[in-house]
């Protein structure tokens, strides 16, 4: 039987750590040595930074995104091109589109995937307030910018079909090869896309 070398604080610590993603228990373990040796500089300030987060923190009752105001800055912008909407699997994926600056347009994030065996159906995402979203009048493109997986691409077919109705354009990212990508290193898959959505050149 293994013994712990820490008490029941740090122990909890770890344990929590360890849920994160990409996080395993060795790896929880040294996140938390790492914090507690440095409690001055790293410790003190993460927990009052998560504590100002659990407070002020909340989902947008427009997009799904997380913000500290409600509707989010994104949602506020009155820049941002109102007829378009991006449709997102987690707010992760709307900040990696964000980073990128590639689209300055109005977000909407679904939650996740459909996944029958996870026992996520379409009730458990935002497709109904999408569906509201879309018939807006401004609003003529939905953009699926959902993961190239199963799950992803059976949630859009829904989601297009949930929104055939609207009127509203709906179209989806490119997949194929990556900018900068070597064909030898690429899977099937991808391959295939590519030579089914390949362009003039």
């Amino acid at each position: 039987m293994s013994r712990s070398a820490a008490g029941p604080e740090i122990e909890r610590l770890i344990q929590l750590l360890a849920k994160l993603p990409g996080l395993g228990p060795r790896s929880a373990r040294r996140a938390a040595l790492h914090l507690l040796t440095r409690k001055d500089r790293l410790l003190e300030p993460l927990s009052d930074a998560m504590r100002v987060a659990c407070e002020r923190v909340a989902t947008c009752s427009v997009c799904a995104n997380v913000d500290t105001q409600d509707p989010c800055a994104i949602c506020r912008d009155a820049k941002r091109d109102a007829s378009v909407i991006v449709v997102v699997e987690d707010v992760s994926d709307l900040w990696a589109l964000e980073r990128s600056g590639a689209v300055s347009a109005r977000y909407h994030v679904l939650g996740g995937t459909l996944s029958p065996l996870d026992g996520r159906g379409p009730e458990d995402l935002n497709i109904g307030t999408l569906v509201e979203r879309a018939m807006a009048e401004e609003v003529t493109e939905v953009i699926l910018a959902v993961n190239a997986t199963v799950e992803g691409q059976t949630t859009a077919h829904y989601v297009t079909d949930a929104l055939s109705e609207t009127g509203v354009r709906v179209t989806r990212l490119a997949h194929g090869v990556p900018v900068g990508g070597e064909l030898d290193y690429l899977d099937d898959g991808t391959l295939a896309a590519a030579i089914r959505s390949r362009t003039t050149f």
